[in-house]
């Protein structure tokens, strides 16, 4: 057990804490964040908030302040970008989650977005975690890149400290030595959390691995892992993006892994109402598997 932590931690709490964002009931089912890296344009932004909407995503995510390793990278649109958010939250009814970066921004970045979210980077820029704690915001906290799970909850505990209990802690892949994905996203957060925290934990597949095709199988997994919530970037047009084109669903790939993260959530709910018997020493471990749940075919198809 984690030592230390006063406000964050799972004792003297029954299971995830449930919390009201604009309407979304997180901690309480699967939620979905989705939607661009970046705010490019009013076009891009709103008819990608219509399809993830759609397609079952319950807040809509995009970047208007972008911290990017190279100073000569697209950095977003500011404010402009907050406007087009507004816009896009009023046609489509989706909260906005969206990063600050600065603590000279938290209160009139919060004027437009309902989340707040801390990027890997800022993690541990304590000054910030009190500003956006101060600010009542909810707030969306992702896991450094190179920081363990004290160091993570310890910074949701400065957030809490400043009277604020809507943090939503975010794993999005940490830095290892393996070099084939853009992070290791470590799924293992999922479980430790749920031990150590009543905090809700969400899964960001898109960051995790940078990889198109590892996105579905990962957000599965996460799923599958219990997690409480998922952060998935889409585009409409991915190719043309000006940040992170290779990790961001087209619409229609988004709704084919929605499709099966429905499936398999009715799988894990049944799964969990109707636990699989064990089986006794010496019976096979195939007996009994044609009483699994139809969604599980669903969910594999």
């Amino acid at each position: 057990m984690i030592k230390n932590l006063k406000l964050a931690a799972k004792q003297g709490h029954e299971g995830t804490s449930v919390f009201d964002i604009a309407g979304v009931k997180v901690g309480e089912g699967l939620v979905v964040i989705a939607g661009p890296c970046s705010v490019e344009n009013e076009r891009q932004t709103i008819e990608t908030a219509i399809a993830v909407k759609k397609a079952g995503a319950h807040m809509l995510r995009g970047g208007a302040f972008k911290p990017r390793t190279s100073p000569y990278a697209f950095q977003g649109l500011g404010l402009k970008g907050l406007k087009i958010l507004d816009k896009a939250r009023r046609e489509t009814g989706l909260p906005i989650v969206t990063e600050v970066v600065d603590t000279r921004d938290v209160s009139w970045v919060g004027e437009y977005a309902d989340v707040l979210q801390i990027g890997a980077r800022n993690m541990q820029n304590f000054s910030l975690l009190r500003e956006v704690g101060k600010s009542g915001k909810p707030i969306l906290l992702k896991r450094g890149m190179y920081s363990t799970l004290e160091e993570w909850l310890n910074c949701a505990e400065y957030i809490l400290a400043e009277g604020n209990p809507r943090v939503l802690l975010c794993e999005r892949g940490i830095r290892t030595f393996e070099t084939y994905t853009r992070n290791t996203l470590d799924l293992s957060m999922i479980p430790a959390v749920k031990l150590e925290s009543h905090l809700p934990v969400f899964i960001d597949p898109s960051h995790g691995t940078g990889i198109l095709s590892m996105i579905e199988p990962m957000t599965l997994a996460a799923v599958a892992a219990g997690a409480d919530g998922l952060e998935i970037e889409v585009h409409i047009d991915p190719p043309s993006a000006m940040s992170d084109k290779d990790q961001q669903l087209t619409v229609a790939m988004f709704e084919r892994l929605m499709a099966k993260v429905r499936a398999l959530e009715s799988f894990m709910k049944e799964l969990h109402a109707h636990p699989l018997p064990i089986p006794e020493h010496g019976e096979s471990s195939l007996q009994g598997q044609q009483d699994l749940p139809l969604a599980f075919t669903d969910a594999v198809d």
